[in-house]
């Protein structure tokens, strides 16, 4: 189902093979860097799970399967990760390119590649580019498979894009993927209110509509509001985002199915075990590829 049947997205165009960018006009990547706010203020427990795991593996080249304006990228960059870095959104992928620019006299930064790339083509786009390739990891992270909506009624994209991400790691390699707390969303109709992200510094509001169809939640709509009226250019900022809304047991499901079950799947909430958090803003799952 098309998000522009039911909810406008406030952005036209496709990037390209059938996914929407939602980013398409620019306004609402322009804004998401104000909502993610400074690139060295990740919050220390996302940096310390994802650094810390990947290191632990012994993980030295990562994919960020949706870098948007490359703040995981950089992150990781500044980690000494080697970063393959791509997303379905040029507008996006243009504040990634200029941060790479900014920091070209850091050597860090020579080795970053940043390409656009589909989920539902990645291995072949990534052939494109980089011949042969597999990673150590691949990140998929901060709600962004969620914008994957489900347009035949059963999933079957979503799945073999999942397939995509366990066909680009090497044997034993780890994805990262996670999505909000839709079971909440859908029960109570509001989105857990902190976030495991990001450390904005303006008030932050987000608006919540569930669109269920024949008694099943199909679209969750989130419009955020970001009061700027203290910065510099004055300025309140208004998207609108749509999402699948992914059911924790669905989407440990498919996963499961995507590595054919021979993965070692962990799922957290709010990067901690998910039984020391009653209502988690986001899960967060941890493949780990058969090593055979």
């Amino acid at each position: 189902m098309s998000a522009d049947k039911v909810f406008h997205s406030r952005s036209e165009g496709i990037p390209s093979e059938g996914v929407k960018d939602q980013y398409a006009d620019g306004k609402a990547a322009r804004a998401w860097n104000k909502f993610i706010g400074d690139s060295h203020q990740r919050t220390q427990n996302y940096k310390d799970f994802l650094i810390g795991r990947l290191r632990r593996h012994g993980c030295e080249r990562v994919l960020d399967t949706a870098c948007g304006t490359g703040i995981d990228s950089m992150m990781l960059v500044e980690e000494g990760f080697k970063m393959v870095s791509i997303d379905a959104s040029d507008k996006m992928l243009k504040h990634a390119l200029k941060a790479r620019w900014e920091k070209r006299k850091n050597h860090k930064y020579d080795e970053w590649i940043i390409e656009e790339a589909n989920w539902e083509t990645l291995p072949r786009d990534i052939q494109s580019f980089l011949p042969d390739s597999q990673f150590d990891a691949v990140i998929c992270l901060g709600n962004s498979f969620a914008h994957l909506l489900d347009e035949y009624g059963d999933q079957r994209m979503q799945k073999m894009c999942l397939r995509n991400f366990a066909e680009c790691l090497k044997p034993g390699g780890l994805l990262f993927i996670d999505h909000r707390n839709y079971d909440a969303m859908i029960e109570h109709g509001a989105t857990p209110g902190h976030s495991i992200y990001y450390n904005c510094k303006y008030p932050v509001d987000i608006k919540t509509s569930v669109l269920v169809v024949r008694g099943k939640p199909e679209l969750v709509a989130l419009d955020y509001c970001i009061d700027g009226a203290n910065d510099d250019d004055n300025e309140r900022s208004d998207f609108r985002l749509c999402y699948y809304p992914h059911k924790l047991d669905t989407f440990t499901r498919m996963l499961d199915e995507a590595f054919d079950y021979r993965a070692k799947h962990q799922i957290f909430a709010d990067f901690k075990p998910i039984d020391q958090v009653s209502v988690p803003g986001f899960y967060i799952h941890v493949m780990e590829k058969d090593s055979m």
